[in-house]
């Protein structure tokens, strides 16, 4: 028998790998309780999660432990990365263990029993030929494995917009949906949407890459008139989007298609919106995928680019880090400035820049509110595992944002006619007055 000292035992290994105590109190799965009062409360329920972390001592680790269910941390998740975010730089990369480490872990290994093969990563981790990453991007976040009651469930988490990105925070005290809408609005009038004139009259005709369930161009087409197609990778993003066009009956105006951004070639397009691309795009095709969006505009036409970056260093998020592993394998955040100059260089002039960091960051937390409120709904049609994996992202992207280690513009961006002109307004005052009334 072991006795109850099992969590003084987990706390000693966590330190002895992350150079540091672990601010968490553990509760282990003999009973025994260790760390301090006041810390998040991390359970663990059995000796495959601390055989996992000896195999695999990082941040995937960890992951894997908690996406399998053997880890629990109480209370909301959100809270407890705050309280753990300056422990969380220690853990993303591999600890650099002296022989007497190695020999004290392996001796407390061998005391709790922990002592045996490595664990198989949990099936929701993204291996082999699923690691094609444009298509498990969609697969990930389109709710390509819910259950029947799947639309249900997205309009719990995304609320009844469907948006599938950052809204915009008007009204303080604004819900969810306001600020999906504020959003949407404001992108229409960023890219130089106006409502059709004499009846009968059509407006712009415009072209969302990464479409989502059809959002942007529902509403653009129901208060701005436009016409359009939407493309995306996700069948049931088409398949939602289509149904979505037919009972608000704007079908005769928006086309959903299942599309890749290198397949298109039925321009030229007034407008074009491109919700984060980028990052799955890659840098090495960056150059190709900006020419193209040109090449898809009429001259005078305006591009929306909605795009993550970061500041400076790697680009490429690390390999079988949790994002690379349960996500989006493969993907790179770029630089902002990478992202402005190569869609310059393509022939499309930046005339407007701005930051949705704090936005981005209150839209994840209201998701991440809205996940929790619907935990049993989420876990039956997910499975735990899944639901486990869009809790946790959701919650480490809110925080990434809060913490500025990655942040967010909508870029406007504009393709020149050969003289120069832009059909540009002088000011900013078209995209800056209040949103249209409903």
């Amino acid at each position: 028998m072991v006795g109850p000292v099992v969590a003084e035992r987990l706390h000693d290994v966590l330190q002895r790998l992350f150079g540091r105590e672990a601010p968490v109190r553990i509760h282990a799965w003999d009973g025994s309780i260790a760390g301090p009062l006041d810390a998040p409360v991390v359970r663990v329920h059995s000796r495959r999660a601390l055989r996992r972390l000896l195999w695999r001592p990082d941040e995937l680790g960890l992951v894997r432990a908690y996406v399998a269910g053997e880890v629990d941390i109480d209370g909301g998740l959100l809270d407890a990365l705050e309280r753990l975010a300056p422990f969380g730089r220690s853990i993303g990369r591999r600890p650099d263990l002296t022989p007497a480490d190695r020999s004290e872990l392996l001796r407390t290994a061998v005391l709790l029993g922990a002592v045996g093969p490595h664990p198989k990563p949990p099936p929701e981790e993204i291996t082999g030929a699923e690691r094609r990453h444009s298509i498990v991007r969609d697969k990930t976040l389109s709710g390509a494995h819910d259950g029947p009651l799947g639309a249900t469930l997205r309009a719990q988490v995304f609320g009844s917009t469907l948006v599938h990105s950052s809204a915009y925070w008007t009204d303080p005290a604004g819900s969810l949906d306001d600020a999906q809408r504020a959003g949407l609005d404001l992108a229409c009038r960023k890219l130089g949407l106006t409502e059709p004139g004499p009846a009968g009259a059509d407006g712009a005709r415009v072209l969302d890459v990464g479409c989502g369930w059809g959002s942007f161009l529902l509403y653009a087409a129901e208060h701005y008139g436009v016409t359009g197609v939407g493309i995306t990778l996700a069948a049931d993003q088409v398949e939602l989007a289509t149904k979505r066009a037919v009972d608000a009956g704007l079908a005769d105006r928006v086309e959903f298609r299942l599309a890749d951004w290198h397949e298109l070639d039925d321009g030229p397009y007034d407008a074009i919106i491109a919700s984060g691309l980028a990052e799955y795009v890659g840098s090495a095709r960056l150059a190709e995928y900006a020419r193209t969006l040109r090449g898809l505009l009429r001259p005078g036409g305006r591009a929306l680019l909605h795009q993550v970056s970061q500041r400076g260093g790697d680009e490429v998020v690390p390999e079988r880090s949790f994002i690379d592993a349960y996500v989006f394998p493969g993907a790179e955040i770029l630089t902002l400035g990478t992202i402005v100059d190569t869609f310059e260089r393509a022939g499309l002039e930046i005339r407007d820049l701005e930051s949705f960091r704090e936005h981005y960051a209150r839209t994840l937390r209201s998701w991440v509110a809205n996940l929790e409120a619907g935990w049993d709904s989420c876990t039956w049609q997910l499975s735990p595992g899944r639901a486990r994996v869009w809790h946790l992202y959701l919650a480490v992207s809110a925080l990434a944002f809060e913490l500025a280690r990655i942040s967010v513009h909508q870029l406007v961006a504009v393709r020149t006619h050969g003289d120069g002109r832009s059909d540009f307004p002088p000011t900013r005052t078209s995209w800056t007055l209040p949103v249209s009334p409903e």
